[in-house]
This record gives structure tokens, sequence and C-alpha cells, in this order.
């Protein structure tokens, strides 16, 4: 029994490494309601744990309705030095941020404030799918 054990642990070391290196570094700034209409769903709401990507994540729509896994890695400015919570959540994609650039997205503000403190403003991040 104690050899099933030691191989459970193991596999779940290796499954949470394998999801800590496909993670994306990036950036991650708020936006506030209402999250309607959007890009993908138009007036049709997805509550409000959604994410607006840059170009290259929306893919021209391809990524609608897509969930990624948000962790907040640290501040961006001295203003607020460490705004992380500790907690990581899933978002579901449902706009297009087209200010965004190449490394980030825009959370919900309550998304946002679920893993970060909202003064901070921009925060670092991972994310994956």
């Amino acid at each position: 029994m104690g050899l099933v054990i030691r191989a459970l642990i193991l596999f779940a070391m290796v499954a949470c490494l394998t999801s800590i290196a496909h993670a994306i570094a990036g950036q991650a700034t708020f936006y506030t309601p209402p999250y309607v209409p959007s890009s993908c769903y138009g007036f049709q709401g997805r509550g409000v744990m959604v994410v607006a990507a840059n170009h290259g994540l929306f893919a021209g729509k391809g990524a609608c309705g897509r969930r990624y896994r948000v962790r907040c890695t640290g501040g961006t400015n001295a203003g607020v030095p460490h705004p992380c919570r500790g907690t990581s959540i899933d978002v579901t994609v449902v706009d297009l941020c087209p200010g965004c650039s190449g490394n980030q997205v825009d959370l919900s503000q309550e998304a946002f404030a679920m893993i970060a403190d909202p003064n901070a403003g921009r925060i670092n991040i991972d994310y994956h799918r």
C-alpha cells in the first residue's frame, strides 16, 4: 500500500509542475460593468467571472467561451507593492480588449478583486487553460 501512495503523490506532483510549466506570464487590468454587450455573446450575459482577451489570444473570436485559470504573481507599481491575495480564479473569455498588449488581459472588476487589490490597477499574472 505504501508504494501506491508514493505513486499517487508523485503523479500529483508531476501534474502540478506540468500546469505551472504551461502557464503564460502576463499582466492583467480590469474593466467595470456592464459586461454586455460583448464581442462573443452580444447581450447574453455570462456572469461576472469573465475576461476580455488581447488580439492574439482572442484569435478573431476563436477564444470565445474558453476558460482560463488566472493567478496574481506580483505588483507592477510601488503604490501597492504586494497586491496578490494568494488565490487563483477561473474566467471565461467573452470579449476583445482592443487596448491590451500581447501579454495582457482585462479581467472583470469582480474577478480582479478576487486575486488582487483593485487599488493596484495592473498586476503580473500567470494564466493557463
